[in-house]
């Protein structure tokens, strides 16, 4: 199969957030769709791995912001290309507010939020699915959502040319040197796969 063809299912990009024992923590996800209208349930996908998935398992809810085009490359590497195990993300952050439900959501570089509660949960495998009612949410603003398309070209910045061979990851822009990239390698900035990443100049 070749794994491009899954490039051209359109994407938006959101911050999901959560909060647990007085901590916040939140990742960029492109896996958020609504499923149902009554009631007004959406399903998100997130990583198994990633701090926010294991916080929301353990409280049952979480906020949605839509990322709008004007989001610079900035919000992308504090909220996808870090650990939440290891950084405080939102440690001199200013752009968010907290819903009625404690957690934050996006005031800035964002055109809604949604905070929602967990109804169920579906191990994918490398992802944890949460179907979950919409309880409250808001419209931010009128600027455009910010689609993986429009981030993968306008926002994450371009590989420098080099003159060893490289494989770049297409999720985040992390560059791999070395004539052969392992099948087992993961990306130390996203955890995506050696399928995520493609051979770039030699």
């Amino acid at each position: 199969m070749n794994n491009k063809a899954l490039w051209n299912l359109t994407y938006g990009l959101y911050l999901l957030t959560a909060r647990e024992f007085g901590q916040d923590n939140g990742c960029i996800i492109n896996t958020a769709v609504q499923v149902a209208e009554s009631p007004v349930r959406v399903s998100i996908s997130v990583i198994k791995g990633n701090k926010t998935c294991d916080m929301i398992r353990s409280t049952g809810c979480f906020n949605l912001s839509a990322i709008t085009e004007d989001a610079p490359f900035a919000l992308f590497t504090r909220f996808g290309m870090q650990s939440g195990r290891t950084v405080d993300k939102f440690q001199g952050f200013e752009g968010v507010s907290r819903s009625e439900n404690t957690v934050y959501y996006l005031t800035e570089h964002s055109n809604m939020y949604l905070s929602c509660v967990v109804m169920q949960e579906i191990d994918l495998g490398s992802h944890m699915m949460f179907i979950a009612e919409v309880v409250d949410g808001d419209v931010l603003c009128a600027a455009p959502c910010c689609t993986y398309a429009h981030y993968q070209s306008d926002i994450k910045p371009k590989p420098q040319k080099t003159e060893k061979t490289t494989w770049v990851c297409s999720v985040c822009g992390y560059v791999y040197e070395g004539e052969e990239l392992p099948e087992d390698y993961v990306c130390p900035l996203c955890l995506h796969g050696a399928k995520d990443f493609v051979k770039g100049g030699s």
